[in-house]
């Protein structure tokens, strides 16, 4: 009798590990989605790369939940891993990489002075596939590194990514498209600005920075359904007002990462500066 029971668990058990791969094949679909809408886009079609951002922006919360699923059904494997990296590098890298372009760089003016649209567009492709590349060697260091340690390190009851992760540095870029609606840069300086936060989050994603990982956030806790409660409260605020939220976390995040670097130096320097004067002081008291 207890084989019977065995052998009719056996297959929904297999079942279960299609689940997670689901939500990995979702993110892909989103990054291809946001590819095909980057190449649409224009001046007189600006929505095509909100559509993009939009898609980017959902596949976010997709690539957590693959993750934690395979976890919580304890059916995580090494296909599922690898599948989870290809989607990443196809949707947090590729497609915010192109939608970066063809939304900052390709869309310049053709009225503006032409050396300098081809130098800004020259060096917005190198920019955008340095992103890439930053993108591509950030995956392959979280899956190769088991138990790697940020250069500052924070709190020994939190965890935290080493680097800023792929996806929330394409959230930077996807959200910035988003809050302008998709409207493309016309501008130089604009322009130029963009390169610069381009180039500032790929620097910050091969970092050995700390960044809150938001791990220790789970619904096993004593009170799941008061955290459901203000989650969903959070995601409907955010779905309200996502043009200025979602600007605001994504570079909030990102700043969090440069003020923590930041903090942790100013600590260090200040505690090299005590030792001395310790060290002093104690010296003196000992003679006395």
């Amino acid at each position: 009798m207890m084989e019977v029971h065995a052998a009719k668990r056996r297959p929904a058990r297999r079942g279960m590990f299609i689940l997670p791969s689901l939500f990995t094949a979702g993110t892909i679909g989103a990054g291809f989605y946001a590819i095909m809408q980057s190449l649409q886009g224009s001046p007189v079609e600006p929505h095509h790369f909100d559509y993009a951002a939009i898609a980017i922006g959902l596949a976010i919360p997709f690539d957590g939940l693959d993750g934690r699923i395979a976890r919580m059904t304890n059916t995580a494997s090494d296909f599922g891993r690898e599948l989870d990296s290809l989607a990443d590098v196809i949707t947090f890298g590729v497609a915010p990489s192109i939608l970066a372009y063809s939304w900052g760089f390709r869309m310049l003016p053709p009225t503006m002075d032409p050396m300098l649209r081809h130098k800004l567009m020259q060096i917005g492709a190198v920019v955008c596939f340095l992103f890439l590349i930053c993108g591509a060697c950030r995956l392959a260091r979280f899956n190769t590194s088991s138990d790697a340690k940020p250069k500052n390190p924070g709190r020994p009851d939190r965890k935290y990514f080493v680097g800023m992760p792929i996806p929330a540095a394409a959230g930077v870029i996807a959200a910035s498209v988003h809050y302008f609606l998709g409207m493309p840069v016309f501008s130089a300086p604009v322009a130029i600005v963009w390169t610069l936060v381009i180039a500032l989050v790929g620097f910050l994603m091969v970092s050995t920075w700390r960044f809150w990982s938001g791990k220790e956030i789970t619904l096993t806790g004593r009170h799941p359904f008061q955290l459901l409660v203000l989650i969903g409260a959070a995601v409907s605020v955010i779905l309200l007002f996502s043009q200025v939220l979602l600007f605001i976390i994504a570079f909030g995040y990102m700043f969090s990462g440069l003020l923590a670097r930041a903090a942790y130096s100013w600590s260090l320097r200040h505690r090299r500066q005590i030792k001395p004067r310790d060290s002093v002081t104690g010296t003196s008291i000992g003679s006395v």
